[in-house]
């Protein structure tokens, strides 16, 4: 899922510390978060923080830290309280972005049925020279390379090209496989996917789209190093440009589709959405729950709870990137994030389904993620069953295995990972929680404190402290991952 970009930190703790989070959520007059009817007092938040090594103790990097024991802490007590979260309202909601893929996948070829290429339609495609197929082999040149090493780069290419034309270039392939450094064309013969003329550097493309089909160019040069390109003839390549041509005018379709349908939805994204999203982006958690429209359309509105659930869908370069990205840049990825979510009500009308393969996958897949938190907390169902015979007594074990949990990733004995964000939802809609913003600014006023105080009995030049009972241990300092960092902060409670 979602991995924002917030610095890790070192965390040292103290040998006789092992037990830092020991009672972490108990019952406590001064609680920073709450999650059902378990607590996570000030002083608990404070002290985990304070020994989080080179972490600005700001009460939003410690709300953090209590938004990961309140998904932890809701997910054990589903599973101390017998609570199924295998049902399959459950896992659509929290596989939501595979679901709605897959739905997508299958609506999409309902309407480019019938617009394959058969027969004599592949040799007119190709034969128009509209779309095209090309090989290449690439001898790279390092930016700012030195003469010499341009020349001995240039002498690679000159000889390769030598072999290929002793054979017409019919042995094209087996030399690309062989020698080409483009890591993504070299273990498929140095074979480009089908497309339109302006895919390519100019220089490329110049030289590509002279070639009559079976010619090879001589040496090209660009920016990426010393090229050789043939365009293969339609009997070597008929199946994959095929294939190639048919994937090109699907996106073709695809485009046309949606420009359709947002006309005819009438989707319109409503001003000063930039801002807001750069501002959500600040605090993901309270805009999952966001009604604030951010689009309109025939029927209903884009919401930013909708625009959140997306982010988790999307590729991760692309909600990487939107906090710096431009208003018309955001604007119109809500305009395509708003007609792939009206398309998928059409999926929805259409009776649009998964197979029960698919939905064998995806369960494998949830039940995976399911299973890795079990035994991230060691709360197996036979360990719990095995604790006690009464409801208290299983929420005693199951609370203690999360405590132990953190104690695990702070001592770096233990890997950090962030309940599924989607399956964190459907937990926290399903119980009371809240996390109080007082009460975490009092904790980072306490963790300095506590910070303050074990750095004053740090020896003169950071070395331990003599007789203090702390012992570094070995190898590099701890490192708390990212995602324990991931999830701000609200006040509210979700009802």
């Amino acid at each position: 899922m979602r991995v924002w970009s917030i610095s890790a930190a070192a965390l040292v703790i103290a040998a006789t510390g092992c037990d830092v989070l020991r009672d972490a959520f108990s019952a406590h007059p001064a609680a920073a978060a709450r999650a059902g009817n378990q607590t996570l007092s000030v002083e608990r938040l404070a002290e985990l923080a304070s020994r989080v090594k080179g972490m600005p103790l700001e009460p939003a990097n410690l709300g953090r830290l209590a938004g990961a024991y309140i998904d932890y802490t809701l997910f054990a007590m589903a599973q101390a309280d017998g609570r199924a979260l295998e049902d399959t309202a459950t896992v659509a909601r929290a596989m939501w972005p595979v679901v709605s893929q897959l739905k997508f996948e299958h609506f999409s070829e309902r309407l480019h049925a019938g617009n394959e290429l058969k027969g004599a339609q592949v040799e007119s495609t190709y034969a128009a020279g509209d779309l095209r197929a090309f090989q290449h082999i690439l001898v790279t040149v390092p930016p700012n390379a030195a003469p010499p090493v341009v020349q001995q780069k240039q002498n690679q290419i000159n000889a390769i090209w030598r072999s290929l034309a002793l054979s017409g270039g019919a042995n094209f392939a087996a030399v690309a496989k062989r020698s080409s450094e483009d890591p993504g064309s070299k273990p498929v013969g140095g074979w480009l996917e089908v497309g339109a003329r302006g895919r390519f550097v100019r220089q490329f493309e110049e030289a590509a789209w002279q070639l009559v089909p079976g010619a090879m160019s001589g040496v090209v040069r660009t920016n990426y190093g010393f090229h050789v390109i043939r365009r293969p003839p339609l009997a070597e390549v008929r199946d994959s440009f095929a294939a190639g041509a048919e994937r090109v005018m699907a996106v073709q379709h695809d485009s046309t589709y949606f420009a359709t349908l947002a006309k005819q939805k009438e989707v319109k994204v409503s001003s000063g959405v930039g801002e807001a999203i750069r501002t959500a982006l600040q605090d993901l958690e309270a805009a999952g729950r966001s009604h604030k429209a951010l689009a309109s359309y025939k029927g209903g509105n884009f919401e930013m709870r909708d625009f959140v659930r997306w982010l988790y869908a999307i590729d991760p370069r692309i909600a990487q990137s939107l906090s710096a990205a431009n208003d018309s840049q955001v604007t119109m990825l809500v305009q395509q994030l708003v007609e792939r979510t009206v398309a998928l009500q059409q999926a929805d009308s259409a009776h649009i389904q998964l197979s029960d393969s698919e939905w064998a996958a995806v369960r494998v897949e949830y039940d995976s993620s399911l299973a890795m938190l079990r035994t991230l907390l060691q709360l197996d169902p036979a360990a719990l069953r095995d604790s006690t015979t009464t409801a208290e007594g299983r929420t005693r074990f199951a609370m203690s295995r999360v405590n132990d949990y953190f104690d695990r990733v702070v001592g770096r004995t233990a890997q950090f990972a962030p309940v599924p964000p989607l399956l964190a939802q459907v937990l926290r809609e399903r119980t009371t929680w809240s996390i109080d913003e007082a009460a975490l600014r009092q904790a980072s006023q306490r963790a300095t404190a506590l910070r303050a105080s074990a750095d004053s009995l740090l020896p003169p030049g950071g070395g331990a402290p003599s007789g203090a009972g702390m012992r570094p241990a070995p190898g590099p300092p701890p490192v708390v991952p990212e995602s324990v960092l991931q999830q701000r902060p609200t006040q509210r409670a979700v009802q």
